[in-house]
């Protein structure tokens, strides 16, 4: 992170609405190759079972209300939760906006009583996969041909697991 006064600088995550389905898209639309639409995140961002976290850099006296670089969206059903996607534009990778998305969405997910929590990974997608296990994350299951790729070749889907409470 680039240094700020002398510290580093440290992401902002703040919690994400509907009014954010286009900006969540475009988002999406840069990391994966069929990504869902305005119309989908906005349905997606307003439903009451639905938690999601924008993160970006922060905000200075010289750059107020920087746009989001990231996103993470999780659904919840009683005492468990999927993340359904989680996101950073290709500019801002590795520069740990995704684990500044995970410290603030997991403790809040824990708040709303969510025990275990689910999501699925690219089985060829190394970076994500560290990230996920670094944050207590542990394989479970396994969907062969699960996703497919731009050019139409299919590939794995790793299930993890993370207990929460």
């Amino acid at each position: 992170m680039r240094p700020w006064f002398g510290h580093a600088a440290t992401p902002a995550v703040r919690r994400l609405g509907p009014r954010f389905g286009k900006l969540c898209a475009h988002i999406h639309a840069q990391s994966f190759p069929h990504p869902w639409s305005a119309e989908e995140f906005e349905s997606l961002l307003a439903g009451r079972d639905v938690i999601a976290h924008a993160v970006s850099f922060p905000s200075s006296f010289w750059r107020p209300n920087r746009e989001p670089s990231g996103f993470v969206l999780s659904r919840q059903a009683a005492d468990q939760a999927e993340i359904l996607t989680i996101a950073v534009t290709p500019k801002a990778r590795g520069k740990g906006l995704g684990a500044a998305l995970l410290a603030v969405h997991l403790p809040t997910l824990a708040a709303l009583r969510v025990k275990s929590l689910f999501l699925e990974v690219e089985a060829g997608n190394k970076a994500a996969i560290r990230l996920y296990e670094s944050f207590g994350f542990r394989q479970v299951g396994e969907r062969k041909a699960y996703y497919r790729a731009a050019d139409g070749s299919r590939a794995t889907a790793l299930v993890l697991r993370r207990d929460l409470g």
